[in-house]
């Protein structure tokens, strides 16, 4: 593993030679066009999964002094693990492997990188055509597989006469993969011999290929300014999104106007006093006459994908006359009454836009910041008495979490919880919500604390943690990783959920088990920590968070025939 420091240029030079020296380089021209594009297009880390067919890039880019390796031997944990990074980086980070199967395991954080705009980049060694589909093994289709959620394939030739369209693919790729922040694919077919190595690395021409900016001179703020300024009650909703202070400071103006309301969800790292953060503790159980009461005139949305299905539910069933998504690259049409989609970054948006908007006086926002705060009441006096169980938990586990961290946060159940909660505003959140899948929320938490200079908390449920726990097996975990395992024997949401309960069928929704993550701990030597009550709970959160030589985990049981009856008596409790 080897550091390096940060490069702000588009793109790097090699040294006038043209050659870069060192002790190991692949013989293969084709791998060493790779290596070369990655190099100069600034792919500061690549992770690999063993393998031979991709022997030559591997050796090349292992032994590249500006390129940082790192070794996953799953790569489906490889992917997500990577993915964490260039979530916190916001920069393309490289996975590698050999041909075959592996290449497929790398499709759920493909998905998740698509949906969630983390740009990654896809570097898979393959068998040459001749040697497709006649029964050679470890071989399959590789050439655009994954072309339902990649924004570019490259499929290279091992071939001289290919050498310029080899590295105009290659370009193109890694350019792309920056400017629309997403995954790509270069496929890369070897012939044999595969381990034959060179003492210097060539250098290759790449043309920067013309990338469409944004043309934001057709937004008419004035327009948006007038129908904005005529309207008594406006929303904006704000989904996933990446902490921002300058949006922030942007976004002020509107928690303060009477006339608005500021709906953010945990994942939107957006906090106001002024803000409704816990949305569906607001809107559970509201009448047809308080929902057309909150119905806005105007929603603006922008952020990434919305948790709170009863949001949802709303806002089609109460549909806004005007519907403004915001967004850099494409609409989202989440309550089927998008009237106008603005492609710009929110943030830029919102730096015009508010010069053209006027506060308004109105009982909208007061009304229900009011009821909000009722709620909250509500909420606070359900926790006093409230006994051992996964909400109660997640109270004393948010309430322990230092002030600045970084906290991950896997799906199903668990992001649920926390949405039902007001989050220290130092606090960064993320949580895999490209497609909300409880695959790889491990392995990514893993990838964003190796890359982030502040600690990282892991708040998972059972079922999350356990099909991932491959993630465990990577000796890049920082000491201050710190993971809280909520274990309720089972998946906790089917009992929640409206629909398993009466099927006669909810063990094969829920899944439960007898599993524990002590023996997971000692294998791969994580700190083990464990509580099953309020008081043990408190007691091992204590020192939870202090300085340690290896990284931790407390696995916290919880009552599995319990945990679904207290959230239903919240949320009758809380109306």
């Amino acid at each position: 593993m080897k550091k390096k420091d940060k490069q702000t240029l588009s793109s790097k030079s090699f040294p006038p030679s043209g050659k870069l020296k060192g002790s190991f380089y692949p013989k293969k021209e084709l791998a060493q066009i790779v290596i070369s594009a990655c190099y100069q297009f600034n792919i500061e880390t690549v992770v690999i999964s063993p393998g031979s067919r991709n022997a030559p890039l591997t050796i090349g880019f292992s032994n590249h002094p500006e390129i940082e390796t790192l070794s996953l031997v799953d790569e489906r944990c490889a992917a997500f693990f990577a993915l964490g990074i260039a979530q916190q980086t916001r920069k393309p980070v490289a996975v590698l492997c050999t041909s075959g199967s592996a290449l497929l395991n790398y499709y759920p954080a493909i998905a998740e990188a698509f949906y969630s705009n983390i740009p990654l980049v896809i570097i898979s060694a393959d068998r040459p055509k001749h040697l497709i589909d006649i029964g050679d093994g470890q071989t399959i289709r590789q050439e655009n597989v994954f072309q339902n959620h990649i924004l570019f394939s490259a499929n290279l030739i091992e071939n001289e006469k290919y050498k310029t369209r080899n590295a105009q693919l290659i370009g193109e790729a890694l350019q792309i993969s920056v400017s629309q922040q997403g995954p790509v694919h270069i496929n890369v077919p070897f012939d044999e011999p595969l381990y034959e190595t060179v003492s210097e690395l060539t250098a290759f021409n790449f043309p920067h290929i013309s990338l469409s900016s944004l043309d934001n001179s057709h937004i008419n703020y004035n327009k948006l300014g007038h129908i904005w300024n005529s309207a008594k009650k406006k929303m904006i909703l704000v989904g996933v999104n990446y902490p921002d202070a300058e949006l922030h400071k942007l976004m002020d103006l509107y928690a303060e106007d009477e006339s608005v309301l500021l709906f953010t969800e945990t994942t939107s790292n957006l906090r106001h006093r002024k803000a409704i953060d816990s949305i569906d503790q607001l809107i559970f159980s509201l009448s047809d006459a308080e929902f057309e009461d909150l119905k806005p005139d105007i929603l603006i949305t922008f952020g990434g994908m919305i948790v709170s299905k009863r949001i949802k539910k709303f806002l089609r069933a109460y549909p806004p006359k005007y519907h403004w998504n915001i967004d850099a690259r494409k609409a989202t049409n989440t309550f089927f009454c998008l009237s106008e989609f603005i492609q710009i970054a929110p943030v830029n948006f919102f730096a015009h836009f508010n010069q053209f908007i006027t506060p308004l006086k109105s009982n909208y926002q007061p009304k229900w910041i009011n009821f909000r705060d009722e709620r909250r009441k509500k909420h606070t006096r359900y926790f006093k008495n409230l006994k051992h169980s996964d909400f109660k938990v997640f109270e004393q586990v948010l309430e322990s979490i230092p002030a600045i961290c970084q906290l991950q946060i896997s799906n199903s159940s668990i992001i649920r919880y926390a949405q039902l909660f007001s989050i220290k505003e130092a606090v960064h959140i993320f949580c895999n919500r490209g497609t909300s899948g409880i695959d790889g929320s491990t392995s990514t938490a893993i990838g964003a604390a190796f890359a982030s200079k502040n600690s990282t908390v892991f708040i998972t449920g059972d079922l999350s943690f356990f099909y991932d726990s491959n993630a465990l097996w990577n000796k890049n975990i920082p000491a201050d990783f710190r993971i809280i395992l909520i274990n309720n024997s089972g998946g906790g949401i089917f009992k929640i959920i409206p629909g398993p309960a009466t099927t006669n069928a909810l063990e094969y929704f829920e899944t439960p088990h007898c599993l524990t993550a002590e023996h997971l701990c000692k294998m791969h030597e994580f700190e083990y920590q464990q509580a099953s009550s309020i008081e043990t709970v408190k007691k091992e959160l204590k020192n939870f968070y202090k300085s340690s030589e290896k990284p931790r985990i407390l696995e916290i049981f919880t009552p599995s025939l319990e945990n679904d009856t207290i959230l239903k008596e919240y949320f009758k409790y809380i109306q």
